[in-house]
């Protein structure tokens, strides 16, 4: 009897064609397009996993692989565990990543248990990276293509999510995955990678909290790191430690946002070796290869998905915290984003900043 996986389809080229490949390997392929975003600026733009359009490219891939397709309403656990979790921290004056929390608490859980529902064995999705089986634990290793590699985004995921998870893409090239979808005339072959928060269509996180955010929003003064008032802030929500462009204010130098204090409302303003740290705190912990980190551990870690690993050393200093310090100083280490920490292409795992030493 074939194995049954579910397929979580956006309507993009990678997704599209992990169907593909998992029909051409011998599974029964279900796809399903997890509508998330309730936000009604979203539905008719062409961009986005969310949009009408991307469901209708989805639809036709599905048509064209002769395999089913069902659209499927995730909107109330994404706004519960994504969006709501975005705009509060936001206002704490933090800087979310809502694709980490997505897949931790919604893209991958959900869909699993939709897909249980289902009779399948496994899901699946387009994502860059490969999960294998190794001392008798699940491990999540790079992608093939580094340049495409997504396990920043995915160092959440359980040793119950990777048992039951599909990623075909992981051992293919971006090039090479475009390739395949043309070859079999699927028309997503040309289309281009999205960009933005799936649930904000322009990436103007600020005025989407402003509008939906149900929070008042209010100015504060941009201070320097002894206090001095420098000028006013629109809201400390439209700001992210390192940011230096769009501050709407001329101090006759660059500067650049250094730290943000919630409680007095206040935007604090530096030079830019004040952005520069080595030492931080991450909490929400999710280590891969094993359960506890023994000791000092050599990694490579990084503070954001664009940036590249760096030596570092981490220690476990609870069940909940690990405490990294990198070899060299990082550029803007940011509450609220994630550490993920490497051995060569094996990730160990990962935590949600807090602290910054």
């Amino acid at each position: 009897m074939k194995k049954k996986v579910v397929v979580g389809m956006s309507g993009g080229v990678d997704s599209s064609v992990a169907a593909y490949l998992l029909k051409e390997a011998g599974y029964e392929v279900i796809g399903i397009m997890m509508k998330l975003s309730d936000n009604p600026d979203y539905e008719e733009t062409e961009g986005g996993c969310c949009s009408v359009a991307a469901a209708n490219d989805a639809r036709r891939v599905a048509d064209a692989l002769e395999i089913p397709f069902y659209v499927l309403n995730f909107k109330k656990p994404f706004k519960e565990n994504v969006i709501d979790y975005f705009v509060d921290e936001y206002f704490q004056g933090r800087t979310p990543n809502p694709c980490v929390m997505c897949n931790r608490t919604v893209r991958f859980s959900e869909l699993l248990r939709k897909a249980r529902h289902l009779g399948a064995d496994y899901i699946a999705t387009g994502h860059y990276a490969t999960i294998t089986e190794e001392n008798d634990r699940f491990v999540l290793r790079k992608s093939e293509d580094d340049k495409k590699d997504q396990t920043y985004m995915l160092y959440g995921l359980t040793q119950e999510h990777l048992a039951h998870t599909l990623m075909p893409c992981g051992t293919y090239s971006k090039p090479e995955i475009r390739a395949i979808a043309e070859k079999i005339g699927l028309d997503v072959f040309r289309k281009k990678d999205s960009q933005e928060i799936c649930f904000i269509p322009d990436n103007d996180h600020g005025s989407y909290i402003e509008k939906y955010g149900g929070r008042e929003v209010k100015p504060g003064n941009f201070v320097d790191r002894q206090g001095k008032v420098l000028g006013k802030h629109k809201g400390i929500i439209h700001y992210t430690i390192g940011q230096r462009k769009g501050l709407g204010i001329a101090l006759g130098k660059p500067m650049f946002v250094t730290d943000i204090i919630p409680w007095r409302n206040e935007v604090v303003l530096g030079d830019e070796e004040h952005i520069f740290k080595t030492e931080l705190i991450a909490k929400d912990i999710n280590l891969i290869p094993f359960d506890k980190i023994q000791g000092e551990l050599r990694v490579t870690a990084k503070v954001r998905y664009s940036t590249k690993a760096a030596p570092a050393t981490v220690i476990q200093l609870d069940d909940n915290r690990i405490k990294v310090v990198f070899d060299e100083k990082q550029r803007a280490i940011t509450k609220g984003q994630s550490v993920v920490c490497y051995i060569d292409d094996l990730v160990v795992g990962g935590g949600i900043i807090e602290e910054i030493l």
